[in-house]
């Protein structure tokens, strides 16, 4: 079967680096590849020596996650490598050759070995002279097979344009406006430039921790380097290696094995006897193969660590190709090209506006505040990058103070230190001190004398005999005095401009957070830099710090926008604790097997993986919510389906403004079954009950009120009659019918009222507050008070022009206006006179007296019983 020559390995070796330091063999090429299709391992050897006369003895080994899979020791004349048998000065090294392997030499190779992303494993090349028996080479490759989660270029690539997205939504915003307060309103909903970059920042500063990281997560880290300023230029580097000279420091500090230092230990070192004492040496022929190969790497550069090592920040930084005494150099020269390229870019912006004014494309008065006050947004712009860099300069500057290098970058490295040390902190006070002083909460020499308390001395302070009050300030009152005397400190249009780089984007009542994140800022770059050479200090510590700051931002909530609160809040802080905690297992002095490591940076890799997927997904929301903003004043708003939530989200800014809380829910109202009465609670007769107008009983009738029945009116008013048991429907006027039918069913004794009964005492008495269930308000047809002696019937007169306390009046009857409902129209549950009598109506309402002739509810007694219904 023939196979291509420039068909991809199965696995194969890329960068190689000296592991001896001071190698008798130069090799400037070492590559071997396996394909498994062919069971071959392809050989590459090139290099130089000074040595005379010597023979040789090698040995190769393949290491995957930690221990040996594959080893091979030969002797060059044995293998028909002419150029070191022997090895001479005068001849140039070079050996190639395609070894064939049987199954068993590749057994302990893993099967997911050839397809995992980020396979860890190196080959390592040893040479021995057989005169000395003594190693007078080493080197090491690391070996993989082709799959990566590092992706610089194409996912570095978009998540610079998003970046970018975030950037120019956030600047159009900021920009677009008249009115300094609805300008920052909307620009405090817009992505924070500052969270995106604290985002990216937290994935790639990880590595800066002095762990023994996996493959995975340098390899993951390595798209996130540009955010930390880590962009390898080849002609920067050379400028920054002049500077610095061959004082490249040693790697070792974070924990990293460097190239061309001697590292015996590398791949667990080797025993020289047992390599002399092999019972039978391998003796293969290697066949020439001189073309058609492409997959090896290069040498690694003085400086960077050993390929297969990634240990500490300067495993991190050799994924870019970067010296970690390169580091502050290369951040602080990015940061400077990024400072001039936004401060041009605004300025061309303001001239490209006075272009379009001038030409007439745009009118005269589009962007004014922005074009006369260009002068101080250009300023700000500087001010919130610097700010934005806080972290990263303070971690860099520091890192070089304890990495021992060259001294003229540790002087530019202290420069830059103090003027970020001292200067963002005195911004950040400075704005401090007058939004308190705009808020009008300077501290004064006196306080008045309602916020100061007295209290109790602790009891501690009482053993050493101090028992006098002691007076202090209620800042609770204060507070509350200040959220009802003084102004939102967002409605300050000076102090805004002034420092809304800095406030804007924080609720009214969080308006100081930028001074915590400063101070959090400084302290974590405090552990990564400072505490870089004890990784248990710096790993535990930052632990301590991440979790206090979560538990703090979780009851701050401080940003205004719901975005930016979840992100920053929720998202970003768990993920930087989960990370600390994960990372704190990566310590050399846990031991921990690589196929373990390994698990647990992909675990890892998934929580900062959603957090930078959620954060995409904010921007793209974020730069639409943008897109509403600039258009605010636009009537005709694209796309029209999405003016409905245009609307919804200025409500929910001028809701989020104010920084209150959400008006409670209105309590359900409880809704009490509907109470039906047995007929062993009563002994009167339910033909017709109204108060004094009825004879149907021969004792003085029960009053039932509310309380006295337990049953609220509202509950009540279900029923037929929309009355509780026991009452009679007012009505507003009389007919003489109504009187003849009462006469004729009177039958029982006149009711005295004026006389009390026990009963009465009972229904008028006050409920408790707890069993109560009576309606605050009610009704006018039930009054509180007792209703007042009716006359005696036979003392009415029925008839007559008007009614009188002795005459009923003549009145004619209410109009019935339908409605639609349950009963034929009416405008109550109250049956009409025409459906009393059928079958329908008798078989679905209530059982009601069979005499009860009564006609519906005027409009007055309706709106009197609304409230109750």
């Amino acid at each position: 079967i023939l196979y291509p020559d420039d068909r991809k390995p199965s696995l194969y070796t890329g960068q190689f680096g000296d592991c001896k330091g001071s190698s008798a063999v130069n090799v400037t090429r070492f590559d071997a590849a396996y394909y498994k299709d062919n069971m071959t391992v392809l050989f590459h050897l090139a290099g130089n020596t000074a040595i005379a006369n010597e023979s040789l003895m090698m040995y190769i080994g393949v290491y995957a996650y930690g221990e040996g899979r594959f080893d091979l020791t030969f002797d060059p004349c044995s293998a028909n490598i002419a150029s070191l048998c022997p090895l001479n000065a005068s001849i140039p090294i070079e050996a190639n050759g395609i070894i064939p392997v049987a199954q068993s030499d590749v057994a302990a190779i893993p099967p997911i070995a050839l397809g995992i992303p980020d396979f860890e494993g190196e080959a390592i090349l040893r040479i021995f002279s057989n005169s000395t028996q003594a190693e007078i080479g080493c080197y090491s490759a690391v070996v993989t097979n082709g799959a990566t989660f590092s992706q610089p270029k194409p996912v570095g690539t978009v998540l610079g344009v998003f970046a970018l997205i975030a950037l120019l939504a956030s600047f159009a915003t900021a920009v677009y406006g008249d009115s300094v307060p609805v300008m920052r309103k909307h620009y405090a909903h817009s992505l924070s430039v500052l969270v995106v970059f604290s985002v990216f920042q937290h994935v790639f500063f990880t590595g800066a921790l002095s762990m023994n990281w996996p493959s995975v997560l340098v390899a993951w880290w390595s798209n996130f380097a540009w955010s930390g300023g880590m962009i390898y230029s080849s002609s920067m580097q050379r400028s920054i290696n002049k500077l610095i000279g061959n004082n490249l420091g040693n790697t070792l500090h974070v924990g990293a094995a460097g190239s061309g230092t001697n590292q015996d230990n590398v791949g667990g070192g080797f025993d020289i006897s047992s390599i002399y004492r092999r019972d039978q040496l391998f003796k293969r022929d290697l066949v020439n193969k001189t073309t058609g190969f492409t997959w090896y790497g290069q040498p690694v550069q003085a400086g960077l660590p050993l390929p297969g090592n990634y240990s500490g920040f300067a495993g991190t930084l050799a994924q870019e190709n970067i010296r970690i005494s390169n580091a502050f150099m290369t951040g602080f020269l990015w940061l400077l090209i990024l400072l001039v390229i936004l401060v041009a870019s605004v300025i061309a912006f303001k001239w490209v506006l006075e272009a379009f004014v001038a030409i007439k494309i745009m009118k005269n008065e589009r962007m004014t505040f922005f074009r006369k006050h260009w002068i101080g947004y250009t300023t700000l712009v500087a001010l919130r990058t610097l700010f934005i860099a806080f972290f990263m300069m303070m971690f860099l500057t520091m890192f070089q103070f304890s990495y021992q290098s060259s001294g003229g970058v540790k002087a530019v490295a202290a420069i830059i230190f103090i003027l970020f040390f001292i200067g963002i902190p005195a911004c950040v006070a400075y704005a401090i001190y007058v939004g308190l002083a705009s808020q009008g909460t300077v501290r004064k020499s006196e306080h008045p004398v309602e916020q100061v308390e007295a209290r109790q001395p602790p009891k501690f302070l009482a053993k050493f005999g101090i028992t006098k009050s002691i007076s202090t300030y209620s800042f609770r009152r204060q507070s509350a005095h200040l959220e009802e005397d003084h102004a939102s400190i967002h409605d300050d249009e000076e102090y805004v401009k002034k420092f809304g780089w800095l406030a804007a984007r924080f609720r009214r009542t969080r308006w100081w957070f930028f001074a915590v994140w400063t101070l959090y800022e400084f302290i974590r770059a405090c552990f990564y830099a400072g505490a870089s050479g004890q990784p248990m200090t710096q790993v535990f510590g930052l632990l301590v710090v991440e979790f206090l700051f979560f538990a703090f931002i979780l009851w701050a909530r401080p940003f205004e926008g719901q975005r930016l609160n979840v992100l920053v809040v929720y998202l970003l802080g768990f993920s930087k604790v989960a990370t600390v905690a994960l990372s704190s297992a990566f310590n050399v002095a846990f031991n921990l097997e690589r196929i373990t490591t390994t698990v647990i940076g992909i675990v890892i890799i998934v929580i900062q993986g959603v957090l930078v997927i959620v954060t995409m997904i904010a921007i793209l929301v974020g730069a639409f919510s943008s897109y509403m903003s600039i258009t605010r004043n636009h009537d005709d708003f694209r796309p029209r389906r999405m003016a409905g939530v245009r609307e919804k989200y200025f409500k929910h800014l001028d809701r989020t403004a104010t920084d209150v809380p959400r008006p409670p829910k209105p309590e359900p109202v409880e809704i009490i079954p509907e109470y039906t009465p047995r007929a062993s609670y009563f002994a009167l007769p339910m033909r017709s009950q109204t108060p004094g107008m009825d004879g149907e009983s021969s004792q003085t009738p029960v009053r039932r009120g509310r309380a006295a029945s337990g049953v609220s009116y509202r509950s009540a008013s279900g029923s037929y009659s929309n009355l509780p048991r026991g009452a009679r429907l007012h009505r507003p006027s009389w007919t003489s019918r109504d009187f003849s039918e009462t006469r004729d069913d009177y039958s029982g004794t006149p009711i005295d009222m004026s006389r009390n009964v026990p009963e009465d005492d009972t229904a008028m008495a006050t409920p408790t507050r707890s069993e109560s269930r009576t309606p605050k308000r009610r009704s006018v047809t039930m009054p509180i008070s007792m209703p007042p002696p009716m006359p005696n019937l036979d003392e009415l007169q029925i008839g007559g022009d008007r009614s009188s306390l002795n005459v009923i009046g003549d009145v004619p009857s209410p109009i019935v206006r339908p409605r639609s409902g349950t009963f034929s129209g009416s405008r109550t549950n109250t049956p009409t006179p025409g459906d009393r009598n059928s079958v329908h109506t008798r078989s679905t309402t209530l059982d009601m007296p069979a005499r009860d002739n009564r006609g519906p509810l005027t409009p007055a007694v309706e709106r009197d019983e609304e409230p109750f219904n």
